[in-house]
């Protein structure tokens, strides 16, 4: 009588553990406007953009997407999530810019409407 009870018991535990193995992930939050920085060259109509060290974004692929003009750049952050100044791409003021970090299957996104320097929250698109 007691072993009926041990195999089913045993199949639960089995599949307690096998469930437990595997780790949910856990999802990333999109980049800060706060954190970003653009510097746009106006004379020349492009812009580059950089993110200071941020560990959630460690070696991402970072698309950044002027979607007024349809173009963009892609690179990759460094291991402590810093993405250094981009080649310039073209850019004005104004201009919705959409910054994705995309890692571990995971991609969060934020829109600005471009200005110079350090973006604000207020900047977001329509």
């Amino acid at each position: 009588m007691k072993r009926m009870y041990l195999i089913p018991l045993s199949l639960v535990l089995a599949v307690v553990f096998n469930f437990g193995c595997v780790t949910p992930s856990i999802p990333i939050p999109p980049p800060s406007p706060e954190r970003m920085e653009f510097n746009v060259d106006i004379a020349g109509g492009t812009a580059r953009f950089a993110y200071p060290p941020t560990a959630i974004y460690a070696e991402s692929t970072v698309y950044v997407y002027n979607r007024d003009r349809g173009v963009g750049v892609i690179t990759t952050s460094q291991i402590d999530g810093r993405v250094a100044p981009t080649e310039p791409f073209a850019a004005m003021l104004g201009d919705q810019v959409v910054v994705t970090f995309e890692r571990d299957q995971q991609a969060v996104s934020t829109c600005i409407r471009l200005r110079n320097g350090a973006q604000s929250a207020t900047d977001a698109c329509e």
